[in-house]
């Protein structure tokens, strides 16, 4: 491949991935229009004014938190684990998919029962 013709191919794709950068962002705005409108809504529907949303903005960034998920009004707690691996010492609270560890002692037939952290253990 001689140097013209790279130059040339190069060129022909910085101008295709321009084109789709560019229809990218009007996708993108595209999709964000309604989005905002609601937004919009809502704001006015709850009386909540941008220097509210600015304040609780600021507040995210500053804690580089979000605020808790909120469910019937009480907030969810952290849930203390109820399985240890002995030998690595990993745990797993027993909600969600089971750890590698879990699954790989189950498959060769251990219980699961066998990882409970006791009262004692903790």
């Amino acid at each position: 491949m001689t140097r013209e013709s790279y130059a040339s191919l190069q060129q022909k794709i910085e101008k295709e991935i321009q084109k789709l950068k560019k229809q990218a962002e009007a996708l993108k705005a595209k999709q964000r229009t309604p989005v905002i409108k609601d937004i919009v809504r809502k704001m006015r529907e709850y009386d909540i004014t941008p220097d509210d949303i600015t304040k609780a903005f600021s507040k995210i960034k500053e804690t580089g938190k979000r605020a808790p998920h909120v469910s019937n009004g009480k907030s969810r707690g952290v849930v203390p684990p109820k399985y240890r691996h002995p030998e690595t010492g990993a745990t797993w609270t027993g909600r969600g998919k089971a750890p590698r560890w879990i699954s790989n002692a189950e498959s060769q037939g251990h219980s699961r029962e066998t990882f409970l952290i006791k009262p004692n253990n903790q």
